[in-house]
């Protein structure tokens, strides 16, 4: 199996669906745990209510594993260079009471709803040399998403093609 990246923007269903290929005998590596059990959270932005991550250093040492085929969890693994990128979508109102549930405050669920609105980790992952898929979220269960994420490793099935999942009509509501 080659190194498959899930990612998307916090509340997208990454960590569900994982659980769910776990229990099926694949590898998954949280990608924050790797981070944090590697010292690579910067300094608290309290304002965004974040920690900076190094990328640079994360994918350094991330490339220093021995076992490079496996699936990654999180949502900075579209910068791992691998060789799959399957980018997880979510509608910005489902996407916002996720993260409401979670107990986001507003400003982080604003910003977070804007970077799916914007397409961020879509645009970069589609600037690696990675293939790329979509999975859009909104109407799945943590199962489904799972089984779509087994079609793309088995390469079988019809899939969203980079750029096929658009929430450009929701900007003004949240910009």
């Amino acid at each position: 199996m080659p190194l498959i990246a899930m990612t998307g923007t916090p509340g997208t269903g990454k960590t569900s669906a994982a659980e769910y290929l776990r229990q099926r005998g694949y590898e998954i590596i949280d990608l924050n745990a790797f981070i944090a059990e590697n010292g690579l959270l910067g300094e608290e932005d309290a304002e965004r209510d974040t920690r900076e991550v190094d990328i640079e250093k994360m994918r350094t040492l991330f490339s220093k594993r021995s076992k490079l085929s496996a699936m990654v969890e999180g949502h900075l693994s579209h910068f791992l260079g691998c060789d799959i990128v399957v980018v997880f979508r979510c509608h910005p109102d489902v996407l916002a009471e996720r993260l409401r549930a979670r107990g986001y405050s507003e400003s982080k669920v604003r910003e977070n709803v804007q970077a799916e609105v914007l397409d961020v980790i879509l645009c970069e992952a589609d600037g690696s040399k990675a293939r790329v898929f979509e999975i859009d979220t909104t109407k799945l269960t943590p199962k489904e998403t799972a089984d779509k994420m087994e079609e793309i490793i088995k390469g079988k099935g019809n899939h969203q093609v980079p750029g096929s999942t658009d929430w450009s009509g929701e900007t003004d509501k949240w910009f």
